[in-house]
């Protein structure tokens, strides 16, 4: 039996913003197929994190290995062809306001090089349909809800089919009935397309109904990594707070004081 190997893997992550650091010692692995989830508080390097992995950022030291490729040490013309083959979903969507909603979807297809004009056409409204937005094509995005850009958003990142992407807090600003829909959308595309995903979250609802593996940050450091059954019954005190959406007593104090 061949051992499956890592798609992703962070070893003994270090960066700093000027004198601050902001991660100290991360180390993670992410196996294909699976969907990861980075939690933590605000301000803990959880985005910064996911920038680091898609290569957008360098660290102060430490290693981001890739499909067997290490991110630090790769040339500027291997790194692009690496981030061709990664998905990235914003927090914000990301769509272009300028462009339609097809022609969202489509860009990264023509930053690839496909030209193809019916091939584009045709694989847009596939991914618009595969996120529920098949009507949509030739909207622009001021005519879309909060919830029907996350989808197109997520429809532009997975239109080239790449085996990974990272998704930044994809509740965030949804109400609870569209950040359900969207969590089984990500349930959905991983059954249907064999893709992984790093999931930048802070939603428990989220974490519970899509996470095959969790990583809690606190301060820049790994406070906790492992699968969802051993967050939930962890005894760590700052993972059971998280996971029981406990307020810190010193904050309720001042609060009840106040």
């Amino acid at each position: 039996m061949i051992e499956e190997k890592p798609i992703v893997t962070v070893q003994d992550l270090v960066t700093h913003y000027g004198e601050t650091q902001i991660l100290n010692g991360v180390s993670l692995q992410v196996m294909p197929g699976e969907i990861f989830c980075i939690v933590g508080g605000s301000g803990c390097g959880k985005s910064t994190l996911l920038k680091h992995m898609t290569g957008l950022l360098s660290a102060t030291s430490g290693h981001i290995n890739y499909m067997g490729k290490d991110l630090s040490v790769v040339d500027e013309s291997e790194l692009s062809k690496l981030q061709q083959t990664i998905g990235i979903a914003f927090q914000s969507s990301g769509l272009f306001n300028s462009m339609t909603v097809g022609e969202n979807v489509a860009m990264p297809l023509r930053e690839y090089g496909m030209t193809d004009k019916k091939l584009i056409e045709g694989i847009v409204r596939m991914k618009l349909s595969m996120v529920g937005l098949a009507a949509a094509q030739h909207l622009m995005p001021s005519e879309l809800s909060g919830g029907m850009r996350k989808r197109a958003g997520l429809a532009r990142a997975i239109a080239a089919d790449p085996p990974l992407v990272y998704f930044d807090e994809p509740s965030a600003g949804l109400d609870p009935i569209m950040a359900a829909g969207l969590d089984e959308l990500i349930l959905s595309i991983r059954k249907l397309m064999g893709t992984t995903f790093v999931i930048v979250t802070h939603e428990l609802d989220s974490i519970r109904a899509i996470a095959d593996h969790v990583l809690m940050l606190d301060l820049g450091k790994v406070l906790f990594l492992g699968s969802l059954d051993e967050a939930e019954n962890s005894t760590h005190p700052r993972v059971r707070q998280f996971f029981e959406r406990r307020p810190d007593e010193v904050i309720t104090q001042r609060t009840m004081e106040g």
